[in-house]
Protein backbone atom coordinates (compact mmCIF):
# COMPACT_ATOMS: atom_id res chain seq x y z
CA UNK A 1 0.00 0.00 0.00
CA UNK A 2 3.10 2.10 0.51
CA UNK A 3 4.32 2.00 -2.60
CA UNK A 4 0.80 3.61 -4.29
CA UNK A 5 0.43 7.20 -3.80
CA UNK A 6 -2.07 9.26 -5.07
CA UNK A 7 -1.03 11.69 -7.57
CA UNK A 8 -3.04 14.93 -8.27
CA UNK A 9 -2.86 18.55 -7.14
CA UNK A 10 -1.41 20.32 -3.47
CA UNK A 11 -4.71 21.60 -1.57
CA UNK A 12 -4.18 25.30 -2.18
CA UNK A 13 -1.31 24.98 -4.64
CA UNK A 14 -2.10 26.13 -7.54
CA UNK A 15 -5.51 27.83 -8.50
CA UNK A 16 -7.49 26.64 -11.09
CA UNK A 17 -9.05 30.30 -12.07
CA UNK A 18 -7.76 32.18 -15.32
CA UNK A 19 -7.50 36.38 -15.59
CA UNK A 20 -9.87 35.97 -18.45
CA UNK A 21 -12.68 38.08 -18.44
CA UNK A 22 -11.71 39.76 -15.43
CA UNK A 23 -12.10 43.87 -15.15
CA UNK A 24 -9.83 45.34 -12.88
CA UNK A 25 -10.62 48.90 -11.00
CA UNK A 26 -9.18 51.47 -12.36
CA UNK A 27 -5.96 52.88 -11.38
CA UNK A 28 -3.89 55.62 -11.35
CA UNK A 29 -0.26 56.13 -9.60
CA UNK A 30 0.84 58.53 -7.79
CA UNK A 31 4.54 59.48 -6.92
CA UNK A 32 5.77 60.29 -3.37
CA UNK A 33 9.00 61.94 -3.00
CA UNK A 34 11.01 62.25 1.06
CA UNK A 35 13.21 64.93 1.48
CA UNK A 36 15.92 62.11 0.83
CA UNK A 37 15.13 62.02 -2.21
CA UNK A 38 13.93 58.47 -2.24
CA UNK A 39 10.78 58.37 -4.97
CA UNK A 40 8.06 55.79 -4.27
CA UNK A 41 5.31 55.30 -6.86
CA UNK A 42 2.18 53.53 -5.23
CA UNK A 43 -1.26 52.76 -7.05
CA UNK A 44 -4.46 54.02 -6.17
CA UNK A 45 -7.73 53.20 -7.17
CA UNK A 46 -9.72 55.94 -9.46
CA UNK A 47 -11.65 57.83 -7.07
CA UNK A 48 -9.90 57.47 -4.03
CA UNK A 49 -8.54 60.17 -1.99
CA UNK A 50 -4.94 60.22 -2.24
CA UNK A 51 -3.43 61.45 1.08
CA UNK A 52 -0.72 64.35 0.72
CA UNK A 53 1.71 62.37 2.76
CA UNK A 54 3.46 58.82 2.78
CA UNK A 55 5.96 57.23 5.14
CA UNK A 56 8.61 56.43 3.31
CA UNK A 57 10.89 53.44 3.23
CA UNK A 58 13.82 55.24 5.25
CA UNK A 59 10.92 56.28 7.60
CA UNK A 60 10.68 60.19 6.66
CA UNK A 61 7.62 61.56 5.65
CA UNK A 62 7.21 61.82 1.86
CA UNK A 63 5.31 63.71 -0.21
CA UNK A 64 3.46 64.27 -3.31
CA UNK A 65 5.15 64.97 -5.94
CA UNK A 66 4.22 67.77 -8.08
CA UNK A 67 2.02 68.67 -5.34
CA UNK A 68 1.56 72.27 -4.63
CA UNK A 69 2.20 73.22 -1.20
CA UNK A 70 -1.47 74.01 0.08
CA UNK A 71 -1.22 73.39 3.66
CA UNK A 72 1.97 74.94 4.54
CA UNK A 73 0.54 78.50 3.27
CA UNK A 74 -2.89 76.80 5.75
CA UNK A 75 -1.44 76.65 9.59
CA UNK A 76 -3.25 74.23 11.81
CA UNK A 77 -3.81 73.87 14.87
CA UNK A 78 -0.80 73.53 17.07
CA UNK A 79 -0.07 70.70 18.98
CA UNK A 80 -0.37 70.29 22.66
CA UNK A 81 2.22 69.13 24.65
CA UNK A 82 2.65 67.14 28.28
CA UNK A 83 3.53 70.94 29.31
CA UNK A 84 0.60 72.24 28.02
CA UNK A 85 -1.80 69.87 29.25
CA UNK A 86 -0.17 70.00 32.55
CA UNK A 87 -0.70 73.90 32.93
CA UNK A 88 -4.18 73.10 31.76
CA UNK A 89 -4.74 71.55 35.40
CA UNK A 90 -2.37 73.14 37.46
CA UNK A 91 -0.26 76.46 38.03
CA UNK A 92 3.33 76.93 38.34
CA UNK A 93 3.18 77.24 42.16
CA UNK A 94 1.36 74.74 42.56
CA UNK A 95 3.41 72.60 40.60
CA UNK A 96 6.62 73.79 42.42
CA UNK A 97 4.97 72.91 45.68
CA UNK A 98 4.47 69.56 44.35
CA UNK A 99 7.81 69.25 43.48
CA UNK A 100 9.49 70.28 46.57
CA UNK A 101 6.78 68.05 48.77
CA UNK A 102 8.23 65.30 46.51
CA UNK A 103 12.08 65.85 46.95
CA UNK A 104 11.26 66.04 50.59
CA UNK A 105 9.43 62.35 50.81
CA UNK A 106 12.40 61.54 48.81
CA UNK A 107 14.56 62.80 50.82
CA UNK A 108 13.01 60.81 53.94
CA UNK A 109 13.07 57.32 52.28
CA UNK A 110 9.34 57.37 50.86
CA UNK A 111 10.72 55.91 47.60
CA UNK A 112 13.22 53.59 46.68
CA UNK A 113 15.83 54.35 44.76
CA UNK A 114 15.81 52.12 41.48
CA UNK A 115 19.28 53.39 40.25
Amino acid sequence: MAERSLRGMSIGAKSLESDENVDFAARTEVAFVCPKGHRTILPFAEGADIPDRWECRCGRVATRENAEAADSLEPGKPQRTHWDMLLERRTEDELKELLDKRLKMRAQGWFPDYE
